[in-house]
């Protein structure tokens, strides 16, 4: 019997990227360390969700171009082996998509990479000159979603897929998938996945359920 492809799920903020997320990434470059510091406790806390958390960075990011974000994604804390991960995972005839909260002009950035998917949070073009529409702002539940519509246009089910995160952003699509790894997660799912991976390396994460499949 053949082996069915599988799609491998990757958050980006404290995940791919080791102890910061991209917001972060991209406030340093503006030197608004501690405005986004502020605005992610409000965000941890449950003060805001994510669409208030959107219209804020993007008043902060007035003077955002594209310049500071190909800095702040060349200066990111990115794990060691992420490319030769998603080469290996193509090699097996299998799929691997970004699905962040994070905005999609920092995300979609991993395409070059070698991601067969990336997914953000829509933010008006660079620089900004109009207000964000929270419509485009994903949420937890919306990784669920996207997962879905990837998983149909690959030709498969979100039982074919693996989920790897660190954050309750990532509770929902844990929930959704057969297969979950934390990836040097946080309480709030670090019980809810299979596999625990706590280090530097994507290849020693993915090495923990390349062999199961």
């Amino acid at each position: 019997m053949s082996r069915r492809p599988r799609l491998h799920i990757f958050d980006l903020d404290g995940t791919l990227i080791r102890g910061s997320a991209a917001p972060v990434e991209i406030s340093r470059q503006l030197g608004l360390l501690d405005e986004i510091g502020e605005v992610e406790r409000d965000l941890i806390a449950g003060r805001i969700g994510p669409p208030e958390y959107a219209v804020r960075i993007h008043a902060l990011w007035t003077d955002l171009t594209e310049a500071h974000v190909a800095a702040a994604f060349e200066a990111a804390p990115w794990l060691m082996g992420i490319r030769e991960v998603w080469s290996e995972i193509r090699s097996r005839g299998d799929y691997c998509a970004v699905i962040s909260l994070s905005p999609s002009f920092f995300v979609e950035r991993l395409l070059g990479w070698g991601a067969h998917a990336a997914h953000g949070s829509r933010f008006p073009d660079l620089p900004f000159t109009r207000p964000v529409d929270p419509a485009g702002i994903l949420s937890a539940a919306a990784k669920v979603e996207i997962a879905g519509r990837l998983c149909t246009g690959f030709g498969l089910r979100l039982d074919d897929c693996v989920a790897y995160g660190d954050s309750m952003s990532d509770a929902a699509i844990f929930a959704a998938v057969p297969t979950a790894v934390a990836v040097n997660a946080d309480h709030h799912v670090a019980g809810l996945a299979g596999h625990t991976y706590v280090g530097g390396d994507l290849r020693e994460a993915y090495e923990l359920v390349r062999s199961a499949g």
